[in-house]
């Protein structure tokens, strides 16, 4: 691994994130919400973990790579429909990251080392794959949350919040609770660790 493999790596990643044809608004601009996405990702693992090597930050900027091309709706809209489509796009995002990191110059072993991490393989025994369930709950947190709420009744709301928080490490628990939410918000929450 080198510096300029890992430049090429992100910068590829961050290419097939700007193709994502939708878009937020951050500080007045269009930007392709993946790109955001993973963005925000690599921001929380300064905080979760400044010193990660370069396989798990490879994982959390890759993690929802090309995910807008397999929406949703493509499967049963029901909670089996939903993990299949969440067991197909960790596979794919995991081969399609792998082939970035190989097409960058990374070893056959650190490749699918990033595709294993964005599986999530190993969770809770592995501490980067626990780092990178910690920094993708955060960012369901404090960029998807308030959101989410609008759309689904406060019981599946609280039941989401605790399996949420049943995921996260001790550290992610405290970086949950410096996120600025509305009052709603953290009400919920705290409904959710009460109840």
């Amino acid at each position: 691994m080198s510096p300029s493999s890992f430049e090429a790596a992100i910068h590829a990643i961050d290419e097939a994130h700007a193709h994502d044809p939708r878009k937020v608004q951050i500080r007045g601009e269009d930007e392709p919400y993946e790109l955001h996405y993973s963005k925000k990702m690599s921001d929380y693992l300064e905080k979760c973990d400044p010193n990660a090597g370069e396989t798990l930050r490879l994982a959390i900027r890759a993690q929802h790579l090309r995910r807008w091309e397999v929406p949703r709706d493509s499967y049963a809209m029901n909670k089996t429909g939903y993990h299949l489509w969440r067991t197909y796009l960790k596979k794919r995002q995991a081969e399609l990251a792998t082939q970035i990191c190989l097409d960058s110059g990374y070893s056959e072993e650190d490749a699918l080392r990033v595709g294993a991490l964005i599986k999530k393989e190993n969770l809770k025994q592995d501490a980067e794959t626990q780092t990178l369930e910690d920094v993708a709950c955060l960012v369901f947190l404090d960029d998807q949350f308030e959101e989410f709420e609008k759309g689904h009744d406060e019981a599946k709301i609280i039941n989401i919040l605790k399996k949420t928080w049943g995921k996260m490490s001790e550290r992610g628990h405290e970086l949950a609770m410096e996120i600025s939410m509305s009052e709603g918000a953290r009400e919920l929450i705290s409904k959710a660790l009460t109840g």
